[in-house]
């Protein structure tokens, strides 16, 4: 499973550094996952301050 960034995401950046393949970026002003890119290893959830991450 990928993980994907709700509506709830603040854009401050903390799951960019936490996802060892780079699969964050930012779009529209929240960020975003790449699917293809996304390995599911949850690092990114685990640094999300404000739980907007999670499995799809």
């Amino acid at each position: 499973m990928v993980y994907k960034i709700s509506d709830d995401c603040i854009n401050c950046g903390a799951c960019d550094s936490s996802c060892p393949v780079e699969a964050i970026s930012e779009a529209d002003g929240k960020r975003v996952i790449d699917a293809s890119s996304c390995i599911s290893c949850g690092a990114c959830a685990d640094t999300c301050p404000v739980s907007a991450i999670s499995e799809d």
